[in-house]
C-alpha cells in the first residue's frame, strides 16, 4: 500500500515540476526567468554607463542633469528582458565598487556611503518608471537585492 502512495506522490511531484518548468520556460540549468540573464548562457550584461553617472551624482547629493537621467532610463529600458534589469544594475554597482576600491561600510565617494549608493541604484527602475518583475505585488519598482547586505 505504501508503495502506491509513494508512486502517486512522485507522479504528482513530477507533474507539478513539469508544469512549473513549462510556465517559466526553464532550461535544464536554470531556476526561472531571471536565470535567462546569466552570462554563462550567453546573455550580455549591459554596462549602464548613464546609470553609473546618475547613481554617483545622486549619492553625493548633486543635481542629475536631464541628459544623464534620460540616458540612464533609456539604457535600462533597452534591456528587453525585464527580469535582467535589476541584475544588470547590480553588476553595474559591483563594478563601481571595484573601480573605487570600496570595502564594506566605507564611503564609496566623499559624502556617499555604500548603503546609500546601493539603495540609490536599486531605485533606478522606479525613478525611470521602467517595469521590473515584482513578486511581492506591492507596486514598488525597487530591485529586490536592496534588502540584502552582500550587494
Amino acid at each position: 500500500m505504501w508503495m502506491k502512495t509513494v508512486f502517486w506522490g512522485l507522479l504528482l511531484f513530477m507533474l507539478v515540476a513539469t508544469t512549473m518548468a513549462v510556465e517559466y520556460g526553464a532550461r535544464s540549468h536554470n531556476g526561472g526567468p531571471w536565470s535567462w540573464c546569466d552570462p554563462a548562457t550567453g546573455y550580455k550584461v549591459s554596462a549602464l554607463m548613464g546609470c553609473r553617472a546618475m547613481v554617483k551624482l545622486q549619492c553625493v547629493g548633486s543635481q542629475v542633469p536631464e541628459a544623464v537621467l534620460r540616458d540612464c532610463c533609456q539604457q535600462l529600458a533597452d534591456i528587453n528582458n525585464e527580469w535582467c534589469r535589476c541584475g544588470d544594475l547590480s553588476s553595474m554597482l559591483r563594478s563601481v565598487y571595484q573601480e573605487l576600491g570600496v570595502r564594506e561600510g566605507k564611503e564609496v565617494l566623499p559624502g556617499c556611503r555604500k548603503e546609500v549608493m546601493k539603495l540609490t541604484a536599486a531605485s533606478v527602475p522606479e525613478v525611470c518608471k521602467v517595469p521590473i518583475p515584482n513578486p511581492s505585488g506591492d507596486g514598488a519598482g525597487v530591485c529586490y537585492w536592496a534588502a540584502y547586505p552582500d550587494v
